[in-house]
């Protein structure tokens, strides 16, 4: 399984990563983009089984990159993984067609959590 982690830090993308083999998923194939128009063209060479995501982003947010897919039907899992953690962010995501979103600061024990459902 791939798993695409699109964030504009490389320092979190790298937290990220670490995240994801101390939960277990060390196995699958990990991706990276500094934002949404990078992500789009990973997406387009070949679709991910699962994106994670920052919020806020140069060139195009993580917001207009997931419309962006949905606009194109790519129906692949995709959370964000961002410091953006209001009521109304959380409801925009999910009414986008987010599957859950991650608030920073994270714990290993969330990422197990929240992603065992899509990386079995």
């Amino acid at each position: 399984m791939k798993i695409l982690i699109v964030d504009d830090s490389k320092a979190m993308r790298m937290i990220v990563m670490r995240h994801l083999r101390q939960a277990g998923f060390g196995n699958h194939a990990l991706e990276e983009a500094s934002n949404g128009v990078e992500a789009l063209a990973s997406v387009n060479a070949g679709t991910p089984d699962l994106i994670l995501c920052d919020w806020n982003m140069p060139e195009m947010n993580g917001l207009e990159f997931l419309k962006a897919l949905r606009s194109k039907s790519v129906k692949v899992p995709f959370g964000f993984v961002t410091t953006e953690s209001s009521p109304e962010m959380r409801q925009t995501a999910v009414t986008e067609g987010a599957a859950f979103l991650i608030a920073k600061p994270f714990t290993v024990e969330t990422f197990e959590t929240t992603l065992s459902p899509f990386l079995k």
